[in-house]
């Protein structure tokens, strides 16, 4: 076991009785001046202490202060404080907080960074019932995450990632601090987080480095819960598509506690939530399935090329078994269809606990505790397995050779099977995930304006996988009577020895050209079971002071400095089932991953306000950061960022950040053992997709020609999913990158309550550690472009299939990508009793250049979809909500589109020229409607997404006929949900 958990919980122990304080009452310090924090020491320490709850428990550095409750207090002047605080908030006024991407107090507005801020209220009105469902709706949330409608390989866990950088770029925070991430996908799970427990979610859409650590290369959501609660709440939700599937059901509640005259609070919440699965059949656009063909004048059904029947390809002939022991010739309607057999989404349910608590002993020391749990059961239904050897020669026959002279053998010839084995039925992968994190710390006043925050956080996640129908080779083998007389995949491999069949074991002996009997099958199928493991440790201390000293000359501001140091210790472990990890089954093969490091971080930081209420310079700020990171594992390096704030009037302001990024290869990245998996690409010396090269198809032909296959005429067995080998590499370097952000923020007094932003940002990455699709390795070899990709591809020698293409993670050449930012909010009180809101997220992606190898090409894939995995880039995203509030009642709309794209294979766009049917996908449009009503201390909420029922456009993907990383959100069609909260 890697964990120590009593030496764990001991440590917390001692943290909690240090006699240091933490970051409290900064808000306070922040919104006072001079003389009154010199004449604050003179206030009774009951009255600090009440001033301290005002502003909710002091938010940790990089999150923001919100009041969430009201909790009674021992004096007036803290009640009125309080009253004022919630009103100015009601009334959109600029509350100086500490905003993710500074550890120092501003207001939103007045940040450099471009952050963007999403309420409670804005994630319950779109009906979402986890985290990962709202965010998958807004911009800046790029395709390559994770969401629910994946129903391959994520394992229900539900990742992000911001600006299609990938998820292991992201930092997720919560309430300012890390988490302990999902070790079967090395991400943060979304699931694990209650929605009606989140006060907000602050999105840094610039890189943050230099402050966090070196995986928020791309950005950071801090996911700030509710804490300092003194009420209760229960919350109960239901919804249904209309054609009655999909039901969705959530109850959740929270309990708060003050004590000692609210210097003291417990809160307490929980969740539960339940997800039915949707079947891909019971939706007409995602079945059947259908892959783009340059053959056919529009796109055909075509599904796999392994049916379940059986086919049989020998050197003379290609043919489907009958069911009677027969064969005939093997034609495109034998493909198997299945769409008809695997889930569109997964079913889920996830069970969450929270605790947290604090006490305010003195402005010096309050020591604080928070915990959350959550349990996670999903799972998902997949087409039955598919038979067609095994890819380690050195254990079993590399493919599954019928003898020429094996009894009843129709084609008289040896031939290779391909099998769906039905007999075993449906592929079902149940997964379990428990996920902890327990922080204890001390935060408050040191002396002079500075403050503390000192933590310690232990994080632990355990996935429990177990997949039935994977079927055991080894077994299967033995039932058709087969035995192994030598390695490989030669003729002479495999030789028919009825005795290999032993019936005392329950073996029963088969006809590999007919059906299974159900002993038969009950023998050689198999439920693997595979465990991962996660465990962080992470002591951190932060220190920071918003008024060190005031600058000597006229209207000069304040510099302000925090700084802290932080040693974080990361471990992950993948332990695959016995059985697959010897390859004896047919299911993906894996091999026993291990390793974690550790991290001894220091960052600083200074914010000089160096004009104020000057003339051209309302506002003139300029901030520095810098962090210093020592690794066991990589060495040493160093990130920096810079910048400025500039606002000439009260109305405009201007801002640009510029910094740097250093990323260390994770645990799966460095030591990741060896796994197949079927990748969406298809064969380039099949007949269909080598006719499709354009001028390079004859050199697609004279390169397949080498290899003995003539690609006028060949047919692969693997109809878009080609088996690839996916693993780590040890010998990853880090990667480094450079962003930078240009925009102004625009707050006009003649518009009160209006906000407007426009940001241009740019990402910069060298040695990007990432896979290299099988179709770019396949095309790379077969163009001709570059030959050395070819000793990745393997074949079977007598017939020239595929055996499988090696994709292990690499450093490439590196990555480009720009794009503008639009975002709006305007709140405006109609009349005395109605209010308007108007919010608009808009963004265009500018380029988005990726360089798979060093000194190589260029692709641009800003406004493609790679089709045949299902990641696009859409030039264009728009997400944007109109909200009426009259009284009690308030109706919201909700509108997202999503761009059109062209279809791109990795290096070259689609065209009819080349005879495909379809090469893009439209541009969508998706509508939602919620009405809520307020009756005393109920909350009722109801409404529908998707109003319109909008399909998500065809995406030749291979697997459901869209991207779900994009389309997600429209999977279940229209969607209705009712919702009740009351207060007590």
């Amino acid at each position: 076991m890697i964990l120590h958990r009593r030496r764990e919980l001991l440590l917390c122990a001692s943290v909690l009785s240090m006699g240091l304080d933490a970051t409290a009452s900064a808000n306070a310090q922040t919104a006072t001046s001079t003389h009154h924090r010199a004449s604050s020491h003179r206030t009774s320490s009951h009255a600090k202490t009440a001033a301290k709850t005002t502003a909710a428990t002091q938010a940790p550095v990089g999150t923001t202060a919100s009041v969430v409750s009201t909790p009674a207090a021992p004096t007036l002047n803290a009640q009125v404080n309080r009253r004022r605080a919630v009103a100015s908030i009601d009334a959109g006024r600029s509350e100086s907080v500490v905003v993710t991407g500074s550890a120092l107090s501003t207001s939103n507005n007045q940040n450099a960074n471009p952050v963007q801020i999403v309420t409670s209220k804005q994630i319950e009105q779109t009906g979402a019932t986890t985290l990962g469902d709202y965010l998958q709706r807004l911009p800046s949330i790029g395709s390559s995450g994770t969401t629910n409608s994946q129903t391959n390989g994520t394992g229900g866990a539900s990742c992000t990632d911001i600006r299609n950088l990938g998820q292991n770029r992201v930092l997720v925070l919560v309430d300012g601090k890390r988490a302990a991430i999902n070790g079967n996908n090395s991400c943060f799970d979304m699931n694990t987080i209650n929605v009606h427990q989140i006060a907000s979610v602050e999105i840094l859409k610039d890189g943050g480095s230099e402050l966090y650590g070196a995986d928020a290369v791309s950005g950071v959501i801090n996911i700030k819960l509710k804490h300092n609660l003194s009420d209760g709440n229960i919350t109960v939700r239901g919804g249904i598509t209309d054609v009655g599937d999909g039901q969705t059901g959530m109850i959740s509640g929270y309990k708060g506690w003050n004590f000692d005259h609210g210097r003291g609070n417990v809160t307490v919440s929980g969740s539960y939530m339940t997800q039915s699965g949707i079947k891909q059949s019971s939706r007409s656009w995602a079945n059947p399935v259908q892959i783009n063909d340059p053959a056919s004048a529009s796109s055909i059904s075509y599904g796999s090329s392994i049916p379940t029947a059986g086919r049989f390809i020998t050197d003379s002939g290609d043919y489907l078994a009958t069911g009677t022991g027969g064969v005939r010739n093997f034609t495109k309607s034998d493909r198997y269809n299945y769409g008809n057999d695997q889930n569109l989404t997964n079913s889920l349910t996830n069970a969450t606990l929270g605790f947290d608590a604090h006490y305010d002993i003195n402005e010096h020391f309050t020591p604080y505790l928070n915990f959350n749990y959550s349990h996670r059961n999903s799972s998902t239904t997949m087409a039955p397995m598919p038979v067609s050897g095994s890819i380690y020669p050195s254990t079993l026959p590399t493919t599954l050779y019928i003898p020429a002279d094996y009894p009843g053998n129709p084609t008289g010839e040896d031939a290779v099977m391909y099998k769906r084995m039905s007999e075993w039925g449906n592929r079902r992968s149940e997964t379990a995930s428990d996920t902890y994190t327990g922080i204890a710390g001390v935060k408050g006043a040191i002396t002079h304006g500075w403050n503390y925050d000192l933590s310690y956080s232990y994080g632990w996640n355990q996935v429990m996988s177990q997949t039935s129908g994977v079927g055991n080779y080894s077994k299967l083998l033995q039932t058709y009577g087969l035995e192994q007389v030598e390695p490989g995949n030669s003729d002479s491999a495999l030789v028919y020895n009825p005795s290999v069949c032993n019936a005392a074991a329950g073996c029963v002996l088969s006809n590999p050209f007919t059906k299974l009997s159900s002993a038969a099958a009950a023998y050689s199928n198999y439920t693997s079971h595979d465990h991962y493991y996660y465990q962080l440790r992470d002591l951190n201390l932060r220190i920071n002071n918003n008024h060190v000293v005031h600058m000597p000359w006229k209207n000069g501001g304040d510099l302000g400095i925090a700084m802290g140091m932080e040693h974080r210790g990361e471990q992950l472990a993948y332990h695959p089932d016995a059985l697959v990890e010897s390859g004896q089954t047919l299911t993906n093969s894996a091999s026993y991953t291990g390793g974690g490091f550790n991290v001894t971080e220091g960052y600083l930081e200074g914010k000089a306000t160096l004009l104020h209420n000057a003339f051209l310079a309302k506002d003139l700020t300029i901030d520095a950061q810098g962090r210093y990171s020592e690794y066991n594992t990589f060495g040493s390096a160093k990130n920096w960022k810079a910048s400025i704030n500039w606002a000439p009037i009260q109305d405009i302001r201007f801002r640009a950040t510029l910094g740097t990024s250093y990323r260390q290869p994770n645990v799966y990245e460095l030591y990741g053992g060896q796994s197949l998996g079927y990748a969406s690409a298809t064969d380039p010396c099949d007949s269909v997709q080598a006719a499709s090269y354009g001028a390079k198809s004859a050199t697609v032909a004279a390169t397949c020609a080498k290899q003995g296959i003539n690609s006028s005429s060949f047919t692969s067995a693997y109809s878009g999913q080609t088996p690839t080998l996916y693993g780590g590499n040890s010998k990853l370097k880090p990667e480094t990158g450079r962003t930078y952000t240009i925009g102004t923020v625009i707050t006009p007094r003649w518009i009160p309550g209006l906000s407007a932003s426009v940001e241009y940002w740019h990402y910069t990455l060298k040695n990007m550690i990432t896979y290299l699709s099988s179709q770019y390795i396949m095309d790379q070899c077969y163009t001709g472009a570059n030959t050395n990709y070819c000793s990745a591809i393997t074949r079977v020698a007598s017939t020239g299939q595929i055996n499988s293409v090696t994709s292990t993670y690499a450093n490439i050449g590196g990555l480009k990508t720009s794009g503008i930012d639009f975002d709006l909010d305007y709140r405006i009180r109609v009349t005395a009793h109605d209010v308007l809101t108007l919010s608009n997220n808009f963004q265009q992606l500018v380029s988005y250049l990726q360089q798979n190898e060093v000194g190589g090409q260029w692709y641009n894939y800003a406004g493609r979809m790679m089709y045949q995995s299902g990641y696009g880039m859409p030039r264009v995203r728009d997400y944007a909500t109109v909200g009426w509030q009259h009284g009690p009642v308030g109706v919201t709309y909700m509108m997202n589109y999503i761009g059109g794209m062209r279809w791109n294979d990795g290096t070259t766009d689609l065209t009819r020229a080349n005879g495909y049917g379809r090469t893009s996908t439209p541009g969508i449009f998706s509508h939602d409607v919620t009405v809520t009503y307020r009756w005393k201390t109920w909350n009722f909420q109801g409404g529908v997404t998707n109003i319109l029922d909008k399909k998500p456009p065809f995406v030749a993907s291979g697997t459901d006929n869209s991207a779900s990383a994009l389309y997600g959100n429209l999977y279940m069609g229209r969607y209705v949900f009712l919702q009740a909260g009351v207060n007590f």
